[in-house]
């Protein structure tokens, strides 16, 4: 059964259930006059997407263009299925991402050190795209949907070097991938926006993530759609978290490399995450938010995957 979020007129968002979670990754449904899909999800996502479109009156035949915001495979790894069944699509991504969607040996390589054992049930299959089926936007570069609506690309790293965020003209609406970080849901009913910083292996690199924030942020856009997980029609709230926390797991990656650096790598990614989800922990309860099981085996996670991403960036500048 679908889950349908409605954003604006014309912007839906589908619950692509990643991970097999709810609320964990949003694809956006644009009602356009050429209809688009932003983000795929992981191919096991896919039987979500159809019932989405087709919740919302659609099918997988008249979606006329799929863009990904960058290609990790929570964001990209549908797209060659999801291309495949859908004959009047073409896909758009990065300059820097198009090599590795037509060939993805290495998105798989990179996948399966990070998730292990369990990347076949998260990821798999990978299926390539074709190049005739792939368009390439660069920043600044723009595509029109409607006559009321364009897009407009916005070369944005700091998560990754292949990654740009997308501004919606009709509603002023910002689609920033994983530029601006993960927006948790799961503490909404507690009436909390908590927003976190996704450092993510191997290309993170804190100045440009600043950078590219800073350039988003002067967009003024009316709110923010996340691929983790919807809608924040709070902006100058996501912007000043990003620029709270990332000193904050920047300053604990210092540290812990300063007392725990003869670690083995694994260890020492045990470590960081334990306490970068002890300072996230602390600042919650100091708020008087209580934390969920759910919800704290998924900051587990996230911030464990975030450890190998700080690491990585610190060992390159070594």
């Amino acid at each position: 059964m679908a889950t349908i979020h409605r954003v604006s007129e014309s912007i839906s968002i589908i619950d692509t259930h990643d991970l097999g979670r709810k609320a964990r990754t949003s694809a956006y449904l644009l009602h356009e006059e050429k209809l688009t899909l932003i983000e795929t999800s992981a191919s096991p996502s896919l039987p979500h997407i159809q019932a989405g479109l087709e919740a919302l009156g659609c099918s997988l035949s008249d979606l006329h263009y799929i863009i990904v915001t960058h290609i990790h495979l929570d964001h990209a790894g549908g797209a060659g299925l999801l291309l495949e069944k859908c004959p009047n699509a073409t896909l758009i991504v990065h300059p820097k991402g198009a090599r590795h969607l037509i060939n993805p040996e290495k998105l798989i390589a990179g996948a399966k050190a990070v998730y292990g054992p369990e990347f076949h049930r998260l990821f798999h299959p990978v299926v390539p795209v074709s190049e005739e089926r792939i368009i390439v936007k660069h920043d600044q570069e723009t595509l029109d949907l409607s006559p009321l609506c364009t897009l407009k690309f916005y070369d944005s790293p700091g998560h990754a070097n292949h990654h740009f965020s997308l501004f919606e003209t009709r509603s002023k609406g910002l689609f920033s991938g994983d530029s601006l970080g993960i927006f948790y849901q799961e503490l909404l009913p507690q009436g909390k926006h908590f927003y976190l910083p996704s450092t993510s292996p191997n290309q993170f690199h804190p100045e440009n993530m600043l950078k590219s924030a800073e350039r988003m942020r002067l967009l003024s856009p009316s709110f923010i759609c996340f691929s983790h997980f919807g809608v924040s029609r709070e902006p100058e709230k996501v912007f000043s978290s990003l620029n709270e926390w990332l000193p904050v797991f920047l300053e604990c990656t210092e540290n812990t490399i300063k007392r725990e650096g003869d670690k083995e790598p694994e260890k020492l990614v045990h470590i960081l995450g334990s306490t970068l989800l002890e300072k996230v922990n602390q600042e919650l309860a100091s708020q008087g938010v209580s934390i969920t099981d759910d919800l704290y085996d998924i900051l587990k996670l996230d911030l464990s995957v975030c450890a190998m991403g700080l690491l990585h960036y610190y060992s390159k500048r070594r």
